[in-house]
């Protein structure tokens, strides 16, 4: 059996690093994709080979935006999770049998905006406008592009049948149309939401479920 792995790559750096911890841009690529190859085993035995990994993202912004409490343009070029980012990629491009897929942000709407508890708080009298702090606020820009690039590599992948199953990786429901025209195809569609909450519903449009490191589980504790 030939697999194909998709990563939602913004969802998976999210998830891994609320989950992991902190880490480089190396060691973020290296954890990513020994991750990944855990989908090619089943108790320590191999049950698929590799097509390919396909990562989608955007980079960061590069341009300067108003922040309202700050009162000063925030130049978002000079930021360090740009410079982590562009080194991330570096180093997944390095990789062997990783596609590399880029979105872009729409950037030229981007604003920072209050946090939704934030905002809950304001309106119920528990905090004042003049107690607000800087962390009250958060970027607010979408991604273009990621979404449909995944979707048409399904489609891809389905109707020239390059591959056996497709895992992906992600805690969207977008991709429900695409996965159901998958299996349509006869693709085994997997989706591994690191232990992310889906809807009961998207059970219908998948062949399995599967998350391969339980840190990913907020009920997880290390032992020592």
């Amino acid at each position: 059996m030939k697999t194909a792995i998709l990563v939602d790559g913004g969802f998976y750096r999210r998830r891994a690093q609320s989950r992991l911890g902190e880490k480089t841009a190396e060691e973020r690529a290296d954890e990513l994709k020994k991750y990944c190859y855990r989908h090619l085993y089943h108790h320590g035995k191999p049950i698929s080979d590799l097509y390919r990994i396909f990562y989608y993202d955007c980079l960061p912004m590069d341009k300067k935006v108003y922040h309202p409490l700050l009162q000063k343009q925030i130049d978002f070029s000079q930021s360090e999770l740009r410079t982590w980012m562009l080194a991330f990629i570096e180093e997944l491009k390095k990789k062997r049998k990783f596609a590399i897929r880029l979105g872009k942000l729409a950037d030229e709407q981007a604003q920072f905006l209050l946090r939704e508890d934030i905002t809950r708080k304001l309106c119920r009298g528990t905090i004042l406008a003049e107690n607000l702090k800087e962390q009250d606020f958060m970027l607010d820009v979408k991604q273009k592009g990621v979404d449909m690039k995944i979707g048409l590599d399904i489609a891809s992948l389905a109707y020239k049948q390059q591959v056996d199953q497709i895992v992906l990786i992600s805690g969207d429901s977008d991709f429900v149309p695409a996965a159901k025209l998958a299996r349509r195809e006869g693709i085994d569609f997997i989706l591994d939401p690191l232990y992310n909450p889906i809807k009961p519903d998207l059970f219908e449009h998948i062949d399995g479920l599967r998350t391969c490191d339980p840190k990913f589980n907020p009920k997880w504790i290390e032992r020592s």
